[in-house]
């Protein structure tokens, strides 16, 4: 029985780590392309989940899955163009002030437009209650939301390694003088990366608001874990990322259900541990800064 209640625990952290992967990963890609700290990534997290409970009301939980990430993602290429941009080729702590400041506003904003009252969301009928596999119990939307962050993975593997559009991005990571001198205007590719990065974290709020209270104050919280699963994935890595977020979400899943105190502190200590035998991350590589 221990054994069974321990692989639920598995489960239930890597439903946990595809979580903190949707909004690490977007965040890992728009600073390894651009050089860029957006503090304000957890703020498209927020909006997206409350975008998707407005569009709920009136289309249903289906189409606020699909339509919160593309309206945020269309809020990215605003924040790029008239934001982000500024800071390419700058000193990356201003772009980390500029985005802090952004974080702050949306938050307001948030608060002013749906009050500071947490808000808590149903869960799709169809979608409540277990499926019974055996002698294991596991939620179903929890595995729905696992499906779905394997779907949205191997999409963007997919688009990074397979495509003609990843093999730029990575040349303009990796060798960006190489690129330029070949022609190939960058600026186009950085406004898809972060319209792709804030898209996958607005789908993180819409997914996860069912299991969790949305609130204003949601983005920051979220955003601290998610600069821990880069750190300790490594800045460069795809699948550093990958590992990292799932294994954070494993650790701190486990920890929660032995040592309910110690789940916030487990992944700092999984950090430190990895620092100090990994500074880079346990796949980091080395990256030059993104010319566009």
């Amino acid at each position: 029985m221990q054994l069974e209640f321990l692989l639920e625990q598995v489960v239930n952290g890597l439903v946990l780590g595809g979580y903190y992967l949707l909004i690490a990963l977007g965040l890992s890609l728009i600073f390894s392309v651009g050089g860029v700290i957006n503090l304000a990534h957890g703020a498209f997290y927020a909006i997206g989940a409350y975008i998707s409970l407005e569009i709920t009301k009136y289309l249903g939980f289906g189409p606020a899955i699909v339509l919160s990430p593309v309206a945020v993602a269309m809020l990215g290429i605003l924040f790029e163009r008239f934001l982000l941009r500024r800071f390419y080729a700058a000193d990356p702590i201003l772009s980390l002030l500029v985005t802090f400041g952004l974080a702050m506003i949306a938050e307001q904003l948030i608060r002013m437009i749906w009050g500071a009252s947490p808000i808590s969301v149903n869960m799709p009928a169809v979608f409540k209650g277990s499926v019974f596999l055996g002698d294991f119990i596991f939620s179903r939307y929890r595995l729905l939301l696992l499906a779905v962050v394997v779907v949205v993975l191997v999409s963007i593997w997919l688009l990074l390694h397979k495509a003609s559009f990843g093999r730029v991005i990575r040349a303009g990571i990796q060798k960006p003088d190489m690129v330029a001198a070949l022609g190939i205007r960058l600026q186009p590719y950085m406004t898809a990366i972060v319209m792709l990065g804030v898209g996958m974290a607005a789908l993180g709020g819409a997914l996860f608001a069912p299991i969790t209270i949305v609130h204003p104050a949601m983005g920051a919280e979220v955003l601290t874990v998610a600069f821990v699963v880069v750190v300790i994935g490594g800045l460069g890595s795809f699948w550093g990322v990958v590992l990292s977020a799932l294994l954070v979400g494993v650790v701190r899943g486990i920890t929660i259900n032995f040592v309910p105190a110690a789940g916030e502190a487990s992944m700092y200590v999984l950090m430190f541990l990895v620092l100090m035998f990994r500074p880079r991350g346990l796949l980091g590589e080395r990256i030059e800064k993104f010319e566009t």
